[in-house]
């Protein structure tokens, strides 16, 4: 999903975890990577093996590996094991912002702040507790117990419109239009500095950082393709070298942190993001961000269309700016 139908920003939640290491010999290199590390790790099903892989959780000689189908290279390989969580999450009456919502499908407006799944760290509160409350038994079993209905995600701290199955023929439909492309997905970004040129498009490999497995980051190799289409809307501050911008980002590729990712890549990264902040902006954007009481990064799924997976009906979704990102462009605008 992203193309395993996941969203910008979504990306498994880190835990500690239970760290595994196992030494593969040159006599069993060349298999199939799943394969060959099979025996490594008995406790692990080889299923859950491919998904622990392409969640970015294994390492060969200090390097991550995402692809199970490659071939398997000698040396020492270390599995990160993220710690259980509970199977069955309990529905929440959590207020949702309800945009759509038919027998097969709800599209909400997801505050900043909520995680959409329960995760290490975030085990309550999450979209799916709430989406279990509000849909009650619909929802049930749709897309697996532990993320019933996911079938792409945002970042905790990125706002904006969703899609959630209520049944399986719509989560089997909608997984099939993120895995094609077919949905149209478009941010707005608060940058610092802007992007140059002023419109483009990014692509590149991404894949979990070589020196912070918390982090993604552009690859030489070894990542996946990620394709963003940007074009800043407005710049903030001087002419010749604005301070701030606003960044209309369409996504073609759903990589973890992919915009995020992508516009620090362009020295213009998310105003507030955490991660990919690098150096802090200048002094009066500073202000402003303070000003506006932004404390995440300035990223909101504004818009989101797609071809209704049973009734063939075309939707669009569009939201405004919540507070805090609203309150920071009438302030950068002031620059």
């Amino acid at each position: 999903m992203g193309d395993d139908a996941f969203d910008e920003g979504a990306g498994p939640e880190e835990g500690l975890g239970e760290v595994l290491t196992a030494v593969l010999p040159e006599g069993q290199a060349g298999q199939r990577l799943d394969k060959a590390l099979a025996p490594l790790f008995p406790d692990l099903s080889r299923a859950r093996l491919q998904a622990l892989i392409a969640e970015g959780r294994l390492s060969a000689n200090g390097q991550p590996v995402t692809d199970a189908s490659r071939k398997a290279r000698a040396g020492t390989y270390v599995l990160v094991v993220p710690p259980p969580i509970p199977a069955d999450p309990e529905p929440e009456a959590i207020p949702l912002v309800v945009l759509y919502e038919d027998e097969h499908l709800i599209v909400v407006d997801k505050p900043a702040g909520m995680a959409v799944h329960p995760a290490p760290g975030s085990l309550t509160g999450t979209l799916v507790n709430a989406l279990l409350h509000h849909c009650g038994d619909s929802l049930s079993g749709v897309g697996g117990v532990a993320r019933p209905g996911i079938v792409h995600r945002l970042d905790k701290d990125t706002s904006g419109v969703m899609v959630a199955a209520k049944s399986d023929a719509a989560h089997k439909g909608l997984s099939a239009l993120f895995a094609r492309h077919d949905i149209d997905r478009l941010y707005v970004a608060l940058t610092r500095g802007a992007p140059s040129p002023s419109a483009g498009t990014i692509t590149t490999q991404i894949g979990r950082s070589p020196g912070d497995r918390k982090k993604m980051a552009v690859l030489r190799s070894g990542g996946r393709e990620a394709i963003t289409h940007y074009r800043v809307e407005a710049a903030f501050g001087p002419q010749d070298r604005p301070l701030a911008a606003r960044v209309a980002c369409r996504l073609e590729t759903g990589r973890t942190h992919q915009i995020r990712v992508h516009l620090a890549s362009k020295g213009s990264p998310c105003l507030g993001d955490p991660v990919y902040g690098a150096s802090p902006p200048a002094a009066p954007v500073r202000e402003q961000i303070q000003a506006a009481g932004l404390k995440r990064q300035a990223l909101h799924a504004a818009l989101l269309g797609f071809v209704h997976p049973i009734t063939g009906e075309a939707l669009r979704f569009e939201t405004p700016l919540p507070a805090d990102m609203a309150a920071l462009q009438k302030g950068l605008e002031t620059l």
